[in-house]
């Protein structure tokens, strides 16, 4: 049996990470167009 090889140049890149540095812009704009939506959905029901 061989070894096993540790390479950093091999692991793969995880898609979490790539998320992550988009969360603090995205987040406030998707709950912004969330509260939006509530308020139109309660105003037509009214």
């Amino acid at each position: 049996m061989s070894a096993p090889q540790h390479s950093d140049d091999q692991h793969a890149a995880d898609p979490v990470d790539e998320v992550v540095p988009m969360v603090p812009i995205v987040l406030p704009i998707v709950g912004a167009v969330l509260m939006f939506l509530l308020a139109f959905i309660a105003v037509k029901m009214a």
